[in-house]
């Protein structure tokens, strides 16, 4: 299953261009073996991808290539058709070794990937993040892990409590919030956060882009597989796209007030140009207007209609001036300490599997635990108000009960829940 990938912005045009060329690499960069990185007290660190879409296979290309002692052992998809493609696309790096019998299809798959590897790697559709994050972790095994990390608050809870018990265990959680690990954008933040800009009273949040894939019904779908294989626009499964993509521009709000999180919100947002069922249940576009403790604003849009312009830019005003980020390599800070990044571009989704993999051998495993639950949480909040029409606190939504999706996993029948109604639409 794929990734979102909107048809027009330059964050995802950069994807598509770095994928071009992890799909051509045939060997990784020599870091060195080590011992002991895991219980098994091999030098190879044995690593399985759990959804082998666009976004899973490129999270396994960037884990191949973060050293030598690093092999791909076990995929698993709950389609053999995405792991077959999935495998083919892999089978180019020199560091992939999946043998047919490590190949896991169906809904127990990332169980059995679980089972046979030392780092999982989550990139199934949202929904089945804190369940298999859970999983990972009890079994003893490091994580990387996809954003979001869920689509709704008891799966928050769930990702919160597991990247805890990591913690505890001293195991790896690496989030896929990908800004977090680009080195424009933390050379800016650490500016920021030493007053560059003073004190933040604003920030704007832009994800606006056109129109994303969607996979036409096919004769003998039941209604789990067509809703499965079009992920992107059922709520239990991506979290509606201010959730599922958005939340890389919530997450640079998060950055921008050093990790201080909005206290209310208020939205509005709907279901104007994508109609048709084909399309699922979910909103084009969401407005949140979130509220800090300190007084800061954070105004939030995003959008995903045909023909619009594209946007993918958040800013930040100070009282000493204003920083604005562009995607990976446009920061710009302007004001009384004028700065703008002028390095060479990085790559973010390499660096995040560099870090991980180096902190697995040192023994100081990075767990991204705290912010990348919180940051799901905010774009969670944030639909609800747009859902609801009515404000929505932190608490409320921490707290909310509301679970989305099948308490069973079978492909039959599966009705698609009402496009919610400002009004009429309850919170939960």
């Amino acid at each position: 299953m794929s990734d979102s990938k909107p048809a027009t912005s330059s964050f995802e045009t950069g994807r598509r261009e770095f994928m071009k060329g992890v799909a051509a690499v045939t060997g990784a960069a020599a870091i060195g073996s080590v011992s002991n990185v895991h219980a098994a007290g091999s030098d190879v660190i044995k690593v399985g991808l759990v959804g082998c879409g666009g976004r899973g296979s490129g999270a396994a290309m960037q884990a191949m290539s973060a050293g030598d002692d690093i092999r791909l052992v076990a995929l698993g998809d709950v389609f053999k058709d995405r792991l077959d493609n999935g495998k083919k696309n892999l089978s180019k790096h020199k560091n992939f070794a999946v043998n047919d019998d490590h190949c896991f299809v169906g809904f127990d798959a990332f169980q059995k990937v679980i089972d046979n590897v030392d780092v999982v790697l989550l990139a199934t559709p949202p929904h089945f993040r804190p369940a298999q994050m859970e999983a990972a972790v009890n079994a003893g095994k490091h994580v990387f892990v996809e954003k979001p990390m869920a689509v709704d608050a008891p799966g928050v809870r769930r990702v919160i409590a597991a990247a805890q018990k990591a913690k505890e265990k001293k195991l790896a959680v690496c989030s896929g919030f990908c800004y977090r690990y680009n080195e424009p954008t933390r050379e800016m933040m650490k500016r920021i956060h030493d007053g560059a800009i003073g004190k933040i009273v604003t920030v704007q949040a832009n994800y606006n882009t056109g129109g994303l894939w969607m996979n036409p019904r096919q004769e003998g779908w039941s209604d789990m597989e067509w809703q499965l294989r079009n992920w992107l626009y059922f709520t239990w499964l991506s979290g509606d796209h201010i959730v599922e993509q958005h939340i890389h521009s919530l997450d640079t709000a998060a950055m921008f007030m050093n990790n201080e999180y909005p206290i209310e919100c208020v939205a509005l947002g709907g279901r104007q140009a994508r109609t048709d069922a084909a399309y699922g249940h979910i909103f084009d576009h969401h407005a949140v207007v979130f509220e800090y403790a300190s007084g800061a604003r954070c105004y939030s849009y995003t959008r995903q209609q045909v023909d619009t312009d594209s946007d993918v830019s958040d800013w930040a005003f100070g009282t000493k001036g204003r920083a604005i980020k562009r995607a990976f390599n446009f920061h710009q800070i302007e004001g009384e300490n004028a700065w703008k990044y002028r390095g060479k571009p990085t790559d973010a989704y390499q660096t995040e599997h560099d870090e991980l993999f180096e902190s697995i051998r040192k023994g100081t495993p990075v767990n991204d635990g705290d912010y990348m639950t919180k940051s799901t949480l905010m774009g969670i909040m944030g639909r609800m108000a747009c859902y609801t029409g009515k404000k929505i606190t932190w608490d409320m939504a921490m707290n909310s009960q509301e679970s989305l999706g099948p308490t069973t996993y079978e492909f039959g029948s599966l009705p698609v829940p009402p496009v919610a109604i400002p009004g009429r639409t309850k919170f939960a």
